[in-house]
């Protein structure tokens, strides 16, 4: 199986041969620290699509950056759905982006809290055509976490360029 960042890589640049538009993508993120970038970027070529990324680890670098709500944080947490979407959201707006794919989680092996264990990660994609989260539940060390994150993070953006070529009655082979 190819690795998830070249097979995104054939996917976007699949994609204007089918529509005439090019996509261009950007990630923010916290938890995983910049790595979903570094993921998307070593593939060769990638400038052609791959704008920019933010990693927004603190509260006040969410609010003031991104847009997130202080209420979002106050009534949900840092690690939530919700925050996920915000975060994405104003990534996407940010960076000027068709795609921005976020994540915000406890790596561990501390953080934990009532409801919300080590492990515990929410991502989230905003598109214009969709907005989503996922939440999982990782039972690795900190490195473990983050990188379980990370490929987790990569096939949501995977499978929602599966989705939009199979919108636009493309049939995309991996």
């Amino acid at each position: 199986m190819a690795e998830l960042g070249a097979e995104i890589a054939r996917l976007i640049r699949e994609y204007p041969a089918k529509t005439g538009k090019l996509l261009t993508i950007g990630t923010v993120e916290s938890a995983t620290g910049g790595r979903i970038a570094d993921r998307i970027t070593n593939v060769p070529g990638s400038s052609d699509y791959f704008k920019g990324s933010v990693v927004a680890y603190s509260n006040a670098t969410k609010m003031g950056l991104l847009g997130v709500k202080k209420a979002t944080i106050e009534n949900y947490g840092a690690v939530s759905e919700q925050i996920a979407l915000e975060m994405a959201q104003g990534g996407r707006k940010l960076l000027d982006v068709d795609v921005c794919v976020s994540d915000t989680g406890i790596a561990g092996p501390s953080g934990a809290i009532p409801d919300k264990p080590v492990g515990l990660f929410y991502l989230g994609l905003a598109a214009e055509d969709e907005s989503l989260s996922q939440k999982h539940v990782f039972q690795g060390t900190r490195e473990g976490n983050k990188r379980d994150a990370v490929e987790a993070a990569l096939d949501m953006l995977k499978q929602h360029l599966l989705r939009r070529l199979e919108a636009k009655g493309c049939t995309a082979r991996l």
